[in-house]
């Protein structure tokens, strides 16, 4: 199977249920809405090491937000509700809260339960904090040096999808580089997905184990260029350089959109074949094969 002159191996994706968040997110302008997304999504890459795979999933105009300003809905993934219950409220004080004229709304849709937000946070108002009930959600007013920062009590806990991916196989760095991003501004498009790496990519694919004990996983020696003829490789014959596109989303349908739209993007000139990472079916209950996403 070809998309244009690109190769889809006959392969799969391997991808594991989680439990996700959204958290709908204003701010004063633009500028604002940035830092604040930026230094909240930082640090998100897997939950390998990361406390959650983060990302921006929509941007909203000031006529889609509860509050009349500019807005984005983010979503955070983690493997249980209590992971999550430690991350967001740690990440929300850390960079939400310290960011200028930020407020934080719930986004979630089909929760299947709930973590506390400003139920928490609340306390740094130092008993100035005053709550008020709209709509039937609870909210928190947190006296702050700009004003008042504005926090949902608690957020809702949905069920997602974790770990979708495609890989790119291309003939020289510069078009495995082109590819990613437009596959990554693909999957910007479609609301539910998000692609947690940097920029939205992976250049350090993983296996499960090591010859070293103490890891859980290490570098991805099939994909790698360096080692053809030392490994046994599944990089197509010409590749020089390899890159992954990891991808979340609230549910299975979305990850599977995400995944066709990053492949007919991603594929072009110079890049000979798109593959995908798994892990023989053991791990994850969600296989995606590329040629029925196609």
């Amino acid at each position: 199977m070809k998309i244009g002159d690109t190769q889809i191996d006959d392969t799969y994706a391997e991808a594991f249920g989680m439990r996700s968040t959204a958290l709908l997110i204003t701010a004063h302008d633009a500028h604002w809405l940035d830092a604040a997304l930026r230094e909240f999504t930082g640090y998100s890459a897997s939950v390998i090491a990361c406390d959650a795979e983060t990302g921006v999933s929509q941007r909203l105009s000031s006529e889609e937000t509860p509050d009349g300003r500019p807005g984005a809905v983010v979503l955070a993934f983690a493997f249980s509700a209590d992971a999550l219950a430690k991350a967001i409220p740690n990440r929300v004080g850390q960079c939400l809260m310290t960011c200028p004229s930020t407020a934080v709304f719930d986004a979630t849709e089909n929760a299947v339960g709930r973590i506390p937000l400003g139920k928490h946070l609340r306390f740094f108002g130092d008993g100035y904090q005053k709550s008020k009930i709209i709509g039937g959600m609870r909210y928190w007013r947190v006296p702050v040096m700009d004003g008042e920062f504005l926090v949902v009590d608690t957020l809702g806990v949905a069920k997602g999808v974790a770990g979708g991916n495609i890989i790119l196989q291309a003939s020289h760095q510069q078009a495995a580089l082109d590819a990613a991003r437009r596959g990554v501004e693909a999957i910007a498009q479609i609301p539910g997905a998000i692609t947690p790496f940097p920029g939205g990519v992976a250049r350090s694919g993983s296996k499960v184990g090591s010859r070293y004990k103490k890891l859980i996983a290490s570098t991805a020696d099939a994909f790698c260029p360096t080692l053809q003829g030392r490994v046994e490789s599944k990089l197509f014959e010409g590749v020089n350089c390899a890159l992954e596109i990891v991808i979340d989303g609230v549910d299975e349908p979305t990850v599977a959109a995400a995944m066709h739209a990053a492949m007919h993007a991603a594929a072009g000139a110079d890049v000979l074949a798109i593959g995908a990472g798994n892990y023989g079916g053991k791990l994850g209950k969600y296989h995606y094969r590329l040629h029925e996403l196609g």
